[in-house]
């Protein structure tokens, strides 16, 4: 590195953000110490000073370390700090600073009481950010952010959060493109309209009773977790959509038009019925299908589900390449005697790949022919794949349907795996 330009020695270390690499090349020589202030990200890990033998205080180091840099980008704090000591050292790099990632360690709201200003009053200070990650978030209060109009991306991890902060939040960050919001605690109803938005990721902890409500006109992306009640308009851009619900219900959904939507993925243990019709009915277009829910109904109740007309079904979703079913929805679709009399053009055109999960060996006759009429009218499947899942049954139904799913294996090896 002797031989080589100082142009040349700037451009490498300035690659580095490891904050103890870059401590250390202050070390090695003038020269090296000079090229510290053209570094453009800092990375300080959650032990960045657990062998802090001197005693100094951290809030200085890092301090130190950021004011010596002239046009630092990116901040990623994952170790301890306090309100003070980030309000500081973003005084002194808000100009150029684009990316700011922070561990918060702020749940107990005994611990941000005695934080004046809190710490996420403090990230306002940071106007021209276009990125922003925050982990352990308390934010059951409206943060004093006044506004990033430069913010494309925010991403809360961990969070406990109350509805009019949360609202307050999203709306102070209005040209949003990603917005994550994951294992987030407490919200009850959430209203969310960013025109520039085209992917969001939500997920909430708790009963799974959540409410949502979403205008984003170019919407792409969308993954929900949590919710009872999804309403979302303006959803021509949207291509892939996934709704779960693993503690709750799932009451009701309004989607507009699915038109360009290409995956969608429904699971939860219960849904009304009356969501599970609105959304395949909304995503007729859909390439790409998953559909794992165990049971319906609108209450306490759980039922199994009506039968399923299958010609009906994929008349319904000409464009479907890739199906994926499990347990009590695959059998619903076995259920209904369409199969026996047949209109002699039903194809299914697009279908190439099909995995489904079996979890009960009852209607093994019903079953098989729900399979082979699959691979009789789907011209162009390549792939069946037939998962036999928690089956603990020990009466003899269970000898029959392994010995009727072998049968069928066997006459189709080329196509069909039992996993």
């Amino acid at each position: 590195m002797n031989s080589l330009p100082d142009a040349i020695v700037q451009y490498i270390l300035s690659h580095m953000s490891y904050a103890r690499d870059v401590a250390a090349c202050t070390c090695v020589s003038k020269r090296w110490k000079e090229s510290i202030p053209f570094i453009r990200s800092l990375y300080f890990p959650r032990n960045s000073f657990d062998d802090n033998t001197n005693g100094a205080d951290p809030d200085t180091i890092v301090g130190q370390m950021i004011s010596s840099v002239v046009g630092l980008e990116d901040l990623v704090v994952y170790c301890p700090f306090s309100s003070a000591g980030l309000a500081s050292w973003l005084l002194s790099a808000s100009r150029s600073l684009r990316h700011l990632e922070l561990r918060m360690d702020n749940l107990s709201e005994k611990q941000a009481r005695f934080e004046t200003p809190s710490k996420l009053d403090c990230i306002g200070i940071a106007r021209a950010l276009e990125s922003l990650k925050l982990w352990g978030v308390l934010m059951i209060h409206s943060p004093k952010w006044g506004g990033f109009q430069s913010l494309r991306i925010l991403e809360i991890v961990g969070a406990r959060l109350e509805d009019a902060a949360l609202s307050d939040a999203i709306r102070m960050c209005p040209n949003l493109t990603n917005l994550s919001l994951l294992g987030c605690d407490g919200v009850r109803t959430v209203s969310i309209e960013l025109q520039q938005l085209e992917q969001c990721r939500l997920d909430f902890y708790g009963l799974g009773n959540c409410s949502l409500t979403l205008t984003s006109p170019k919407l792409q992306l969308l993954e929900v977790q949590g919710c009872s009640w999804i309403r979302v308009s303006q959803t021509h851009c949207l291509k892939n959509l996934s709704i779960a619900n693993n503690a709750g219900r799932v009451y009701k959904v309004e989607f507009g038009n699915l038109v360009s939507l290409e995956f969608l993925s429904i699971r939860g243990v219960q849904w009304c019925w009356e969501a599970v019709s609105t959304i395949l009915q909304c995503a007729s277009e859909v390439k790409h299908l998953l559909m794992k829910v165990e049971f319906i109904g609108d209450f306490d109740t759980l039922q199994p589900f009506p039968e399923i007309d299958m010609v009906d079904f994929f008349n319904s979703h000409l464009k479907l390449q890739s199906f994926e079913i499990h347990g009590a929805m695959f059998a619903a679709l076995c259920q209904k005697n369409s199969l026996k009399s047949v209109d002699s053009r039903f194809v299914i055109p697009c279908l190439e790949d099909v995995v489904i999960t079996v979890r009960s060996p009852l209607n093994a006759e019903q079953k098989v022919s729900t399979l082979e009429s699959l691979l009789k009218y789907a011209k162009n499947l390549r792939r069946m794949v037939i998962r036999i899942l928690q089956m603990k049954n020990c009466h003899n139904s269970a000898d029959d349907f392994f010995e009727e799913i072998c049968r069928f294996r066997y006459m189709n090896q080329k196509i069909v795996r039992i996993e």
